[in-house]
């Protein structure tokens, strides 16, 4: 019964091990990979001002800003240049917050609050 129970948990353990071990978001053969320059062109297309560039789990990693001046994170398939992820960094900022505009910006309410009644 013991050794059943070991059994059906390693089982179940599989499938988490799989999915922790595919972090490698490009499996391309470097013999395949476009030049860096290709990768620039297309963050230029894209209107990205690009502040580094490197190469994370086998993908080209751009870091820099959107046409709009966001804050971007943008993995390209380095065979393709395609966008396999992009995320905005300012997203992971605003998790959470109520209120996202800045102080000033808009009026408080009228409540009746003791500063607001005359």
């Amino acid at each position: 019964m013991k050794q059943t129970l070991i059994a059906f948990s390693m089982i179940a353990l599989l499938p988490a091990g799989a999915a922790l071990a595919d972090d490698d978001d490009c499996s391309v053969p470097r013999s395949q990979w476009q030049p860096r320059e290709a990768a620039m062109q297309v963050a230029e297309t894209n209107g990205w001002t690009v502040r580094t560039f490197e190469i994370d789990d086998g993908c080209y990693e751009i870091e820099g800003r959107d046409a709009s001046g966001r804050e971007i994170e943008v993995k390209l398939d380095p065979a393709t240049l395609r966008i396999v992820e992009m995320d905005y960094e300012d997203d992971d900022y605003r998790a959470g917050t109520s209120n996202p505009a800045p102080v000033g910006a808009t009026q408080p309410p009228q409540n009746g609050t003791p500063a607001q009644v005359k």
